[in-house]
């Protein structure tokens, strides 16, 4: 099957899944009154190969009852700094919603650069054998990715297999196609041990691999295989409706063209809850790095945010 006729299918499934989800959530909000809101994002990421991205963000929604109900669109202008070079540009918008039932929950936003789909759909139950099915549609943000137009769409399924109270594995299965011909398929497996309810305290064992069928087509990193090991410590705690989160790892990884090489991972978020004016915050920072023939290639992104309901 030809790249536009899977890009067509994959960009039916998301219209297909953005009418039903607006239809269901226009339903949901007429139930109640409506909240509006108002935020703003930004987006900062850097990276060995001195490649930076930067985004900024408006969220105007029309309904707005928390992070999982809402229906709004966003504005969005990048600015891509691949390798160090010049700066490219780019404006995108979007169509976001979220909202759930008593089965199931769906936060997704779709929309286009002028030249393409973009956004992501996530649908997730609350079941004990937790189900998620996620498809995700990217721009490839290395120089021939910009300038060229490379994207890629990831689709795929997770599931929680919940051992006893304490012990948890979670497994993932997905398909990454990249403009051209390469395709990337993914698995990941996690095991969750909760050392401390109360604190929110758990260890984890992260593994994860993903095998290319056409690696270093383009610019963008693609070895023909990819392995991480990685042990991960975590703590998670609510307080007086803020959410704080954080994660550190140091394992193992290693690729098609390089030996086993150490692997490194910190990241941390906090959320608060909308205060007596309706003005909510978000921050989040992540660490992480992979190995290259040349040394080992390090990765920073920072994200925040800022809102009010009315």
């Amino acid at each position: 099957m030809g790249y536009q006729m899977k890009t067509g299918i994959a960009v039916a499934i998301i219209g297909l899944t953005t009418f039903c989800g607006a239809s269901a959530f226009a339903q949901s909000v007429a139930e109640q009154p409506p909240s509006h809101a108002i935020s703003a994002d930004l987006f900062a990421s850097t990276d060995a190969d001195h490649t930076e991205v930067y985004r900024t963000g408006v969220n105007l929604d029309y309904s707005n009852q928390g992070d999982e109900q809402f229906l709004g669109v966003r504005h969005e202008h990048a600015w891509y700094k691949p390798l160090g070079q010049q700066t490219r540009e780019r404006d995108r918008v979007f169509l976001r919603y979220a909202d759930k039932n008593e089965d199931w929950a769906w936060i997704n936003q779709i929309g286009t650069d002028g030249h393409t789909a973009l956004g992501s759909i996530n649908i997730h139950n609350n079941a004990a054998f937790r189900q998620e099915y996620f498809i995700e549609r990217e721009i490839v943000e290395t120089p021939i990715g910009v300038d060229k137009g490379l994207y890629s769409t990831f689709a795929g399924a997770a599931i929680d297999l919940p051992l006893n109270e304490r012990n948890t594995v979670t497994l993932v299965g997905g398909a990454q196609e990249f403009t051209g011909k390469n395709m990337r398929w993914h698995a990941r497996g996690t095991y969750i041990y909760v050392v401390e309810p109360d604190w929110g305290f758990s260890l984890q064992l992260r593994t994860r691999y993903f095998h290319s069928t056409h690696p270093g087509e383009f610019d963008y990193y693609s070895p023909r295989y990819y392995l991480q090991v990685l042990p991960v410590a975590q703590i998670r705690r609510y307080y007086g409706g803020w959410r704080y989160m954080l994660a550190a790892g140091i394992g193992g990884q290693r690729e098609a063209a390089s030996e086993w090489q150490q692997s490194r991972f910190v990241t941390a978020e906090m959320s608060s809850p909308a205060n007596r004016l309706g003005w909510f915050v978000k921050a989040a920072a992540l660490y992480s790095n992979t190995p290259l023939n040349t040394g080992v290639y390090d990765y920073s992104q920072l994200v925040l945010s800022i809102g009010k309901r009315f």
